[in-house]
């Protein structure tokens, strides 16, 4: 038996109304189990008047033991890079489309309660943090807990950049960009490039080409302390950008080093009992079922 969470954070990004639905019957289904209850002040904003405590996003790991996600896979990105840093494990419910990391369906909230007793596994899932330099000018930092992406600026062109890994070149490519991924990000926009999909318990990144200009281009799986280096030309006549899960825009003129490591902090994610990371795959991704025969 795990320990039990007794002061639970909830935090949801509300779009829609059935995320609004949901956060109010997390809300009162929680507040019958004898809890401290913490409600993130942007979410609170999207409730009505609510007697529970209030607190600031960078507040919650100093109050709280438990981060519940109301939201799809990007309310969790989200809340993942809240949590990170203030060493706080997160559970999702799931109000998206595909929901690989938020396990917790809107109709099945007693499992929350089986979780709050300690019945759960904690799954932990490394990040990568992308720091650019322009001749040897630090131009910005972000992490990523899916992927670091190299794309085109807003007129599309064909990207010229080569690729170091631990210091050793390994190529040089023409593409529309590069996707750098990892295992919970192998199954998002990596995918989509044609990449494979990593068990996340895999210590593993993958680097995907995306629309390369040469056909034996192919994507790469490396060991996950490797360091990646991409530089981007003085001669490139483009500035492509980076963007980490899907945000953070920073923009890599000619001569840039895009230097990608793995994160020090892992995210905690917490998992039902009866969690399956294959049958997770098999439902969201429509895999043939189990076939039925007679033996």
């Amino acid at each position: 038996m795990n320990v039990p969470f007794k002061n639970v954070g909830i935090i949801g990004r509300v779009r829609n109304a059935s995320v609004k639905e949901t956060l109010k019957a997390l809300v009162d289904y929680l507040h019958h189990l004898d809890l401290q209850i913490y409600i993130e002040e942007d979410t609170a904003e999207t409730l009505d008047k609510t007697p529970f405590t209030i607190l600031p996003r960078e507040e919650l790991g100093k109050h709280c033991d438990l981060l519940i996600v109301v939201g799809g896979d990007g309310s969790l990105l989200h809340a993942a890079h809240i949590a990170v840093n203030q060493d706080l494990p997160v559970l999702g419910i799931n109000r998206g489309s595909l929901g690989f990391l938020t396990d917790i369906l809107p109709t099945e909230l007693k499992k929350i309660e089986a979780i709050l007793r300690g019945e759960y596994t904690i799954e932990k899932r490394f990040l990568l943090t992308a720091s650019i330099e322009v001749h040897g000018n630090h131009i910005g930092q972000d992490d990523s807990l899916n992927e670091v992406a190299i794309i085109p600026d807003a007129v599309p062109h064909m990207i010229e950049f080569e690729i170091y890994i631990d210091d050793q070149f390994v190529c040089s490519q023409s593409s529309d960009g590069l996707i750098i991924a990892t295992p919970t990000g192998s199954t998002a926009y990596a995918l989509s490039g044609g990449g494979p999909i990593l068990h996340p318990q895999l210590d593993a990144i993958v680097l995907v080409p995306m629309f390369p200009h040469s056909l034996s281009s192919r994507p790469i799986v490396v060991e996950g302390n490797r360091r990646i280096n991409v530089i981007i030309p003085p001669n490139n006549i483009t500035s492509p950008r980076v963007s980490c899960d899907g945000r953070a825009y920073i923009n890599t003129p000619a001569g840039s080093h895009i230097n990608i490591r793995k994160k020090p902090h892992h995210l905690q994610l917490v998992h039902p009992i009866d969690y399956h990371y294959y049958e997770t795959l098999r439902s969201k991704l429509h895999w043939g079922k189990k076939l039925k025969y007679v033996e």
